[in-house]
């Protein structure tokens, strides 16, 4: 189906269950189980790396800023630049990057917003051990998602990106 046609569908379904809802009847497509409501597969990792570089850096700041401390001047931005240091490792440990799986597109959180592929937009998936490649069709640019760096469960996720692949005529490659 196209997109607007998918729009306007779930348009007039909403319009139809706001309907049945205050008739006191069962809304359609209703279903029992939550696992056959979900719609999509969601992947999440952690980031390591990058917070605990983070953390190094400002440690060294704070100890050259201790050293530094006899002058006497600047102390104020040294602090203020190590507590920010900590913060944004923070920000980034608990912010946990994740992949999206739903019938037709792919969608990941890239530069702190959310990122969305559709199918016909890929041109092949690259499954190894360690490790899952998306890449665009026609651009050199490519989605990875690591276990190394991000803690990722790469082999769930080729499953279902497998399956993905397979459902959307995806080029599927194994390493």
């Amino acid at each position: 189906m196209s997109r607007s046609w998918e729009r306007m569908v779930q348009r007039n379904t909403k319009q139809v269950n706001q309907q049945r809802k205050k008739q006191g009847k069962e809304s359609i497509y209703a279903t029992g189980s939550k696992a056959a409501a979900k719609s999509f597969e969601l992947f999440k990792g952690r980031n390591i790396v990058f917070p605990f570089v983070l953390v190094l850096l400002g440690i060294m700041f704070w100890v050259v800023g201790s050293i530094d401390e006899a002058q006497g001047s600047g102390i104020l931005a040294n602090w203020l630049g190590v507590v920010l240091y900590f913060l944004l490792a923070a920000l980034l440990f608990f912010r946990r990057p994740f992949l999206k799986i739903e019938r037709a597109r792919l969608s990941t959180i890239k530069f702190n917003r959310e990122r969305f592929l559709s199918a016909a937009e890929i041109e092949k998936i690259t499954l190894s051990r360690g490790m899952v490649a998306i890449k665009y069709k026609g651009k050199r640019k490519q989605w990875i998602f690591s276990r190394l760096i991000n803690r990722y469960d790469t082999a769930a996720m080729g499953e279902h990106l497998e399956q993905f692949a397979k459902n959307n005529n995806i080029e599927v490659v194994h390493e």
